[in-house]
């Protein structure tokens, strides 16, 4: 029995950025109503540690978000440069960096000076389609290293898809949720009313809300990946055209050099007969 060929599914400029921009109205709402259930907390023994802290910030994580392909111009080297960054002023500040790679091209380019300090990489996140389960699982592993005391303070670094031709490198913080400022506060608690309270609904709602936060910073990047390969490769065809029309025209000029010699030892020769 004949076995049908595979479809093959690719995961293009336009649709990555087609999920990045439709998921980006969901990652608001939900801070816009993490901002509502903070605005009036008090802090406790009983408020969520994901909200709450550990009160220091000793261990700083940082999740790095790469592509685990090249040829997508300075997209990872940007990535790995502001982690670098980040990695030398924490060190200077006597805090301790911890790096979790998504991509193995961030993996590799920070293996070679800060490989002790890599604890988790996941690969392949974007190889076909952006998927929610790749986000939730690092929010897991996440809470599962926060929840055992393994670092303070998480952030993601990743590019944020701006346009065809640039990405914004971003650096989010995603534990603990940061506190609004006094002015949405102001406002979130004049018009909104929560039933169980709030700390009933934050128990349930802030390990979602990291996902969802890290879901839509993976859309980002691979929506930038797709767009910053786009852009390398159109620049690689245009440099390779103009590096085929000098290599003609300097093939054509030797020639007609060589014939021409040629012509000239040939009537030379005739002359002197």
């Amino acid at each position: 029995r004949p076995v049908p060929p595979r479809r093959k599914v690719s995961c293009s400029p336009a649709l990555s950025w087609e999920q990045a921009e439709a998921a980006r109205p969901y990652a608001m709402r939900m801070g816009r109503m993490l901002n509502s259930l903070v605005a009036d907390l008090v802090i406790t023994e009983t408020t969520p540690r994901l909200i709450a802290g550990t009160g220091v910030e000793k261990t700083v994580l940082l999740v790095v978000v790469t592509s685990d392909r090249g040829l997508c111009g300075a997209f990872n080297g940007s990535i790995v440069r502001e982690t670098r960054k980040q990695i030398n002023a924490l060190r200077q500040e006597g805090k301790t960096v911890k790096l979790l790679c998504v991509g193995r091209k961030g993996r590799d380019l920070l293996r070679r000076d800060h490989a002790d300090k890599i604890v988790f990489t996941l690969e392949d996140v974007a190889r076909r389609r952006v998927e929610f389960s790749s986000a939730d699982t690092v929010a897991e592993k996440l809470v599962a290293m926060f929840e055992a005391g393994e670092f303070d303070v998480a952030r993601v670094v990743y590019n944020k898809f701006k346009s065809v031709i640039a990405q914004v490198v971003t650096v989010q913080q995603v534990v603990p949720v940061e506190m609004p400022k006094a002015a949405a506060k102001h406002e979130a608690a004049a018009v909104t009313e929560f039933e169980p309270d709030e700390e009933s609904i934050l128990a349930q709602i802030l390990p979602r809300n990291l996902a969802v936060q890290i879901y839509g910073a993976f859309l980002e990047s691979a929506a930038g990946e797709q767009a910053a390969r786009m852009t390398a490769m159109d620049n690689a065809t245009r440099n390779a055209g103009d590096m085929i029309n000098r290599l003609t025209l300097n093939y054509n000029r030797t020639r007609q050099a060589y014939i021409t010699k040629e012509l000239i030892e040939i009537i030379s020769g005739a002359e002197a007969v």
